[in-house]
């Protein structure tokens, strides 16, 4: 009966294991990652498409809502907050800046 009960917890343990490392994601190849890149697009093509920069509007969302946060909040902190608010306004700006320099 022992070796029945240590047969199943040994069999579940190997599925467990089997089931999770075909479920977790692979680490990329390097092989294709450092493989020819593609061409890249000539400055002058009609295809060619300026980037989104989703990091920089992120960050700027960020910023926003931050800033949401330090104007309503209940106390000045000994002028740090003003300090705080001034920050992320010339934050917020310079990222402005950085997506209009590239278009």
């Amino acid at each position: 009966m022992k070796k029945r009960i240590l047969g199943v917890v040994i069999l579940a343990a190997l599925i467990l294991a089997v089931a999770f490392s075909v479920s977790s994601p692979a680490a990329p190849n390097k092989a294709t990652t450092n493989a020819v890149p593609a061409a890249a697009p000539q400055p002058n093509s009609t295809t060619a498409v300026p980037a989104d920069h989703p990091e920089i509007r992120d960050a700027l969302a960020s910023l926003r809502h931050a800033r949401e946060h330090l104007e309503h909040a209940a106390h000045d902190f000994g002028g740090h907050r003003a300090d705080a608010l001034h920050a992320t306004d010339e934050a917020i700006h310079q990222l402005e800046i950085c997506l209009k320099f590239d278009k």
